[in-house]
């Protein structure tokens, strides 16, 4: 597996608190993107930093290829010419980019593999929400169950199709929202209390700090190939609160 990771430690630096480069070639760029920052602006928050943004300061010309929302962490890709912009958009397009997430779930799934297909259409209320709809576009996901800690899953998901909030609709309909999804799960930040035993606040703490408090959702792997074609198999390790949260239930699992 190729991988080129450059952390960004300078603090002037126009790239840092953007992520990390895992992957760059004279044709496009691969980024583990930090959760809470948004790929684009939106008409909503065109103020906001962006990665998009942050990418011209770096590259002055690039192009996006395909999003994540805000709160996803994980590989992303942009392409650095109009060429291959147009090459790596008709890949996503047509399906032939192998796409991989992995998120904590709540709860135990009954089957440790499967398929969810079921259509996605806009919500028909609430504005910005996506649902389960029959009317919806096809709309389908591929998971299985990495590891099991009783109240919450490690699972790895392969989507076959690119619906916006495909993953957190998806596992709302079948009973096990994303942890913390503050749209299709209960948003509670996940509390050390509530699945350890004899449980005790630090005495140098007047509230207990969660351990995890954004959509435990991560864009974690890209397999594709380039223009001539060329295989690339991508990854991107699941960020730091991700893997501490995940350390402390397999340490208190029942």
């Amino acid at each position: 597996m190729e991988k080129f990771s450059e952390k960004i430690t300078d603090v002037n630096h126009p790239f840092r608190g953007a992520g990390e480069i895992i992957f760059e070639n004279k044709r496009f760029v691969a980024i583990n993107k930090p959760s809470g920052l948004l790929t684009i602006p939106d008409r909503h928050n065109e103020l906001l930093n962006s990665l998009y943004k942050t990418l011209q300061l770096r590259y002055e010309k690039i192009f996006i290829v395909h999003r994540l929302d805000k709160d996803t962490s994980g590989l992303i890709l942009f392409a650095k010419d109009e060429a291959t912009h147009k090459f790596l958009s008709q890949l996503f397009e047509q399906r032939n980019v192998e796409k991989y997430y992995q998120a904590i779930v709540t709860g135990s799934l009954q089957h440790k593999k499967g398929i969810i297909d079921e259509p996605i259409a806009e919500h028909p209320v609430h504005k910005g929400m996506m649902a389960v709809n029959k009317k919806g576009k096809p709309s389908v996901t591929e998971y299985e169950v990495l590891e099991e800690y009783g109240i919450y899953s490690l699972v790895q998901f392969k989507i076959h199709t690119g619906r916006t909030h495909q993953i957190r609709v998806h596992m709302k309909y079948i009973g096990h929202p994303v942890a913390c999804d503050e749209m299709y799960g209960d948003a509670n930040p996940v509390l050390l209390s509530s699945f350890k035993k004899k449980f005790k606040l630090s005495k140098h703490d007047e509230e207990e700090r969660p351990l995890l408090s954004r959509l435990a959702l991560h864009s974690y792997e890209l397999k594709f190939k380039d223009q001539d074609n060329k295989e690339h198999d991508l990854k991107a390790d699941l960020p730091k609160d991700m893997r501490a949260l995940l350390q402390q239930l397999k340490k208190n699992r029942n």
